[in-house]
C-alpha cells in the first residue's frame, strides 16, 4: 500500500461533471482541485477530496453495470447552524431529500447532488444556537 495522502477522498458517479462542480464549489464551499471536464474533476472541502467522475472517466467506466445507481451512502459534512445553511440553499433554489430529523447526536438534513448522490448536512447537539 501507498503512504495516506492528506485527502481522504470519496468517488461519485455524476452524469454532468461541471454541473456538479457547480454545485459544490457554489453551494458547498469545496474549491476546485483539476478539472478534466467533461470526464472529471476533483473539488476540495478541508480534508475531503471528492473525486467527480462523469460517464466517460474510468472510474466510471470500471463501475458494473447492476452498481451504476446512486447508493444509500452519502458524504457527511458539519455545519454550525442547520437551520441557517437550510434557509441559505432554499434560497438558492435547492431542494431538499429528506425534512430536518433530529437525533442524540445532533440534527440533519438530506441534499441529492445533480445526480442524485446524497449529502448529509449535520449539526452536532453540541453546536446547538441558544433558543
Amino acid at each position: 500500500m501507498t503512504t495516506p495522502d492528506k485527502y481522504a477522498s470519496v468517488r461519485y458517479l455524476v452524469d454532468d461533471v461541471q454541473a456538479a462542480v457547480d454545485f459544490y464549489t457554489k453551494h458547498l464551499g469545496f474549491q476546485l482541485n483539476t478539472s478534466a471536464a467533461p470526464a472529471f474533476a476533483d473539488v476540495l472541502r478541508g480534508p475531503l477530496r471528492l473525486l467527480l467522475s462523469g460517464p466517460a472517466s474510468s472510474g466510471a467506466r470500471a463501475t458494473p453495470d447492476d452498481a451504476t445507481a446512486p447508493g444509500r451512502n452519502r458524504i457527511h459534512l458539519v455545519v454550525d447552524d442547520l437551520d441557517t445553511e437550510i434557509d441559505r440553499l432554499r434560497g438558492a433554489g435547492l431542494s431538499f431529500r429528506s425534512d430536518p430529523i433530529s437525533g442524540p447526536g445532533g440534527r440533519q438534513i438530506l441534499l441529492a447532488d445533480p445526480a442524485g448522490n446524497l449529502i448529509e448536512l449535520f449539526q452536532p447537539a453540541h453546536s446547538r444556537p441558544a433558543p
